[in-house]
């Protein structure tokens, strides 16, 4: 589901009155995180180092201190809390955060059974990093900092996406 963004770059020969309009679509991320915001924040920012303005970016945080988080990283758009999460999540082309947003009760209880539910059953894309703040480990999956874990995450979009 991508958005489609409208230029005017020319107007009509034979009626100069009528302009028109080109289209692209542009892909719309969104970045989920909650307590700080800290890791929404540094996905955010190397999203906009990395791809510019060539993405939308909507950060979804669970909790109002994540979500200021991330717009100071220069996200497009921001929402907080369950019902922004749910409904953002089936309007996006792909989802980014830790893994613990698909678990009920994470993050010490901000990630309601609501919010999870709607991330993992969105049709978008999701790339989940596998932080093991949950007490949850994945077997086949290595230790990597989180600066390596981010540029896994641009590497994934630039493979599955065309931007």
């Amino acid at each position: 589901m991508k958005q489609f963004l409208f230029f005017v770059c020319d107007y009509q020969p034979f009626d100069s009155n009528l302009p028109i309009f080109y289209t692209s679509s542009m892909l719309k991320i969104a970045v989920i995180d909650g307590q700080g915001g800290g890791i929404g924040n540094l996905i955010v920012k190397r999203l906009r180092e990395h791809f510019k303005d060539t993405i939308e970016i909507i950060a979804l945080g669970t909790n109002a201190a994540a979500t200021s988080s991330m717009m100071k990283s220069r996200a497009n758009k921001g929402a907080t809390g369950e019902n922004a999460i749910v409904w953002n999540s089936e309007r996006v082309d792909m989802i980014v955060g830790p893994l613990s947003i698909g678990l009920p009760d994470a993050m010490l209880g901000e990630v309601t059974a609501k919010m999870a539910s709607a991330v993992v059953s969105a049709k978008a894309k999701k790339v989940l990093l596998p932080l093991n703040q949950e007490g949850i480990e994945i077997a086949g999956v290595s230790k990597e900092p989180l600066p390596h874990l981010i540029e896994m995450i641009i590497n994934r979009i630039k493979e599955t996406e065309d931007v």
